[in-house]
């Protein structure tokens, strides 16, 4: 039996059943995991019912991502956990949307400092859906839990 990396793992998400079956897509993935690109197309099985994605999909493309990220970014020392997710729409997705994640050293280096002078930290990311033309379809905020191992 083989082992897959975790940079192999993030990389099958697009397979994820509830992400294949929603039609959201992995992009891009930097080779440091400090950006990720998703995109979603509007198809007949991600429409509600007045024709534009359902909400429920728009944030299921937000859901994992800086999760995941930090989890290859602060190694095993830690446990990184999504917390909580508000969405805030602010047009009709229509056609294809994106989403950025994206972490800086600076900011890995802070959360990471944090997290080991207190033991354990929220940390708040905003985020944006788009469309193609570079309209804001919805606003999101994640929080992510993370704490240092005993």
């Amino acid at each position: 039996m083989f082992k897959l990396s975790g940079a192999q793992k993030i990389k099958l998400i697009s397979y994820y059943p509830p992400y294949l079956g929603a039609g959201i897509r992995l992009k891009y993935i930097s080779a440091d995991f400090k950006r990720i690109e998703v995109e979603m197309k509007l198809r007949w099985w991600n429409k509600n019912y007045v024709g534009t994605h359902f909400g429920g999909s728009l944030s299921s493309m937000a859901d994992p991502f800086y999760m995941l990220m930090l989890v290859q970014l602060l190694g095993r020392d830690y446990i990184v956990w999504d917390k909580a997710s508000t969405i805030r729409f602010k047009k009709p997705g229509r056609g294809t949307v994106r989403c950025v994640f994206e972490l800086t050293a600076d900011q890995v280096a802070n959360i990471k400092a944090e997290v080991d002078e207190l033991g354990k930290k929220d940390v708040h990311f905003p985020l944006q859906i788009i469309d193609l033309e570079g309209e804001v379809v919805c606003e999101l905020e994640k929080v992510v839990y993370i704490r240092k191992k005993s």
